[in-house]
């Protein structure tokens, strides 16, 4: 007869509102949760690498949305276009920083009462320990005993094998820790010794530091923000919005109370390879910029030089020289001569040999508005391929390769990039043969616009600096935790855990040494550990072998 129950009877035990909390906590702060939080922060951060961000590049999104009215729309509900501002993402970052807070607390408490802690006792049997070892030395029982824990306690010794010199001790007149002794006459003489407790400590130290790092990052998010400006030779600028090309602020950032410095631009040097042949022929060699600087609109100008490796400091922000190229000036007047745009023009290089795009436009000009795109050339040549080209990075030819465009420059007021020229609304401009007009100018020349649109003139070319503005206020926060998690890592690597016990008993006049060891992990050299152990202590009891 089965009198096995039926498990329709079976009444399943229910946890709860609390005992549901309970074990979403547990499961949240583990370890395994906290890995795969970090996997998913990094694969949260990939499509802020692959699609235009609002807050760095607006024009771009722009395009990106009228290119794409089917899925752009999705993709910006999603958050694709303000990836590190977007709900999703922070939720991700919060959960991560409370599951490694959640999990580096409780271990921290478990490890200092382990710290804390004897050592326990040896057991009875150290032959079934993974190492472990016997021999016979001269002397009594308690002196060679002695002479065990003296070579554990040594900072000389086994420090090649250890991991860590410094061993914990625990001897047979010592008592449990619920006060009891342990007793010669029932266990015998024997000797625990513990080591690498720095292990574990590594290990939080790595993930407290992670918690440090995540802190900074959200510090830097917050309240940092970063501003770049293309600034001519000659020109200054004030930290101030307006006066930013772009300018990306952290949401709590008071971008009133910007410090109020000042940065002008006398002179950028750059120095080219100029050897003939080779590969480094027109490689970069130095980059210098020669700045006046005001700290306040009262304080006195201060000549400073800003490098690629050598920024300009305002407290805590910095300035760095990050990019140059060529601001050709130009001027471009009406049919009856009147000035419509005379200004240097930064051109955007292309490749090595600094072959530079660029756009002018002329809103002034009437009926139409005028624009100009095309490519700036420091050392003009014609390729038979790809046509007006360069030859060299520096100034041995300089000439401006140009189409021209009349229309509406700016349709329905979307932004663009100051290098492009949106031609949706415009059309080109076409010589007497009806080809489209092109232009080749030199320094100083002047060419006339068909059909008395005015006329264009080359005047002299200037040189662009690409300044970097930057403020972290987590900066100096994350640099200290990556350092203690690169520590910590090293020490949790690299550091043992390992535990050894010692048993004597008298054989005749002489004493029988047992020594086991017991490793957390793998512990390749625990073997070689026991073996140093044993033969030191043969030679400090003068046992001949």
């Amino acid at each position: 007869m089965d009198t096995r129950p039926d498990e329709s009877d079976v009444t399943q035990p229910t946890l709860g509102p609390v005992g549901m909390m309970r074990w979403a906590w547990r499961q949240l702060t583990s370890m395994r949760t906290a890995l795969f939080l970090l996997l998913l922060l990094a694969i949260g951060a990939v499509p802020g690498s692959i699609w235009p961000q609002r807050n760095i590049d607006a024009g771009r999104v722009a395009d990106y949305l009228a290119s794409h009215r089917s899925t752009g729309p999705w993709l910006d509900r999603l958050g694709f276009f303000d990836v590190y501002s977007s709900s999703w993402f922070a939720a991700i970052y919060l959960l991560l920083f409370v599951s490694l807070v959640g999990c580096v607390v409780p271990r921290s408490k478990i490890h200092w009462r382990a710290m804390r802690a004897q050592p326990p006792r040896a057991p009875s049997r150290l032959e079934r320990l993974p190492e472990h070892g016997e021999i016979e030395v001269d002397g009594a029982p308690e002196d060679v005993l002695r002479v065990a824990q003296a070579v554990l306690e040594s900072k000389r010794v086994l420090g090649r094998h250890s991991g860590l010199r410094r061993w914990r001790t625990r001897s047979t007149d010592q008592p449990e820790p619920d006060g009891d002794s342990d007793g010669k006459s029932s266990d015998g003489l024997w000797l625990s010794a513990e080591c690498g407790y720095l292990r574990e400590t590594g290990n939080l130290v790595f993930h407290a530091a992670l918690i440090v790092v995540i802190v900074a990052v959200a510090v830097g998010h917050l309240f940092g923000w970063r501003g770049d400006r293309i600034l001519v030779t000659g020109k200054s600028f004030s930290n101030t919005i307006s006066a930013y090309d772009t300018f990306d602020p952290g949401p709590w950032v008071d971008t009133e109370g910007l410090s109020p410095f000042t940065v002008a631009v006398d002179r950028l040097d750059v120095t080219f390879e100029e050897r003939a042949g080779g590969a480094q022929r027109g490689a970069p060699r130095d980059f210098t910029a020669y700045t006046r600087t005001q700290t306040s609109p009262q304080a006195p100008q201060v000549n400073q030089i800003l490098k690629v490796n050598g920024p300009l400091k305002f407290g805590g922000t910095s300035v760095f020289l990050l990019g140059n190229g060529y601001a050709p000036v130009i001027t471009v007047r009406d049919a009856k001569g009147q000035v419509l745009m005379r200004e240097a023009t930064p051109f955007l290089p292309q490749d090595a040999n600094y072959k530079s795009v660029g756009a002018i436009k002329v809103s002034a000009a009437s009926p139409k508005q005028l624009g100009f795109f095309g490519f700036f050339l420091p050392s003009e040549y014609l390729d038979k391929d790809a046509g007006p080209s360069s030859f060299f990075p520096d100034l041995k030819n300089p000439a401006l390769a140009l189409g021209v465009y009349e229309g509406e420059l700016y349709p329905q007021g979307r932004p663009q990039s100051v290098y492009t020229l949106s031609t949706e609304k415009m059309t080109q401009l076409k010589n007497a043969k009806g080809e489209p007009l092109r232009l080749l100018l030199k320094p100083g020349q002047t060419v006339q616009l068909p059909d008395g649109r005015g006329s264009i003139t080359f005047d002299s070319v200037q040189r662009w600096a690409g300044l970097s503005i930057r403020y972290d206020p987590g900066k100096v926060l994350a640099l200290g935790g990556a350092v203690a998690a690169l520590l910590g890592l090293i020490a949790s690597l690299m550091i043992r855990r390992r535990r050894v016990f010692v048993r004597v008993r008298p054989v005749g006049r002489r004493t029988v040494v047992s020594i086991g060891g017991l490793a957390k992990g793998e512990d390749p050299g625990l073997g070689a550990t026991i073996e140093d152990l044993l033969s030191t202590i043969t030679e400090r009891t003068g046992t001949k072998v």
